[in-house]
């Protein structure tokens, strides 16, 4: 029963063109000089439904950020602890107090590098994610059991960027599309940190993620 409850919300995703990748010429050796970096609430937008009110949307959107942040962070803790990557990732509680403290929200933005000046890091990763739809593994099954079958059910272009401090610049950025039968954060953020690893100026081995 398990193993088909597990392979019943399993995520399965799609690359549907070409990922776009920006490189600084001097990102590699900017990235193996940082020393610690944090991952900053990624930007969320979900594309509005009828059944969904604006308010109840801004409430997802705050919480799939929320969710794709932490998820991003344990990816990164992990391969940092497997010896993929030297770089020093700020927990995210860390990251999320600083800048409540300094006043950041989605109608106060900082610059990366305001938010590197803050935080005291030495690079950002900052991320933007257009979904199609909310990733609840409840929703998706709900809407799944009652139109019978498993279609794709959300869409979703992703950015992600890094910007360095010292230089004052993005020196790394990574554009993508995917869809996915059945969505979740942990399965998107592990579905497109696997593709954009192979690229992160900070993997000691580009190949390996």
């Amino acid at each position: 029963m398990k193993r088909s409850l597990f392979l019943l919300i399993a995520v399965t995703f799609l690359l549907q063109s070409c990922a776009k990748i920006f490189y600084s010429p001097d990102a590699t050796q900017l990235a193996r000089a940082q020393k610690v970096i944090a991952i900053a609430p990624p930007k969320v937008a979900i594309a509005a439904r009828k059944n969904i009110d604006g308010t109840a949307l801004i409430e997802q959107q705050k919480t799939e950020s929320v969710n794709f942040q932490r998820e991003m962070y344990s990816w990164m803790l992990k391969r940092k602890m497997q010896g993929k990557i030297s770089v020093e990732i700020q927990d995210v509680e860390t990251t999320n107090a600083r800048l409540a403290n300094a006043g950041f929200n989605e109608w106060n933005l900082l610059t990366p590098i305001d938010m590197c000046n803050i935080l005291g890091v030495d690079g950002i990763m900052t991320s933007n994610y257009s979904l199609s739809k909310p990733m609840s593994e409840g929703a998706a099954i709900a809407v799944a059991l009652l139109v019978g079958f498993w279609g794709a059910t959300n869409e979703a272009t992703v950015s992600l960027s890094i910007h360095d401090q010292s230089a004052n610049k993005m020196i790394w950025n990574f554009d993508h599309k995917l869809s996915s039968s059945l969505g979740s954060p942990v399965g998107l953020v592990d579905a497109l940190m696997r593709q954009a690893s192979r690229e992160i100026p900070y993997f000691i081995n580009m190949n390996s993620y």
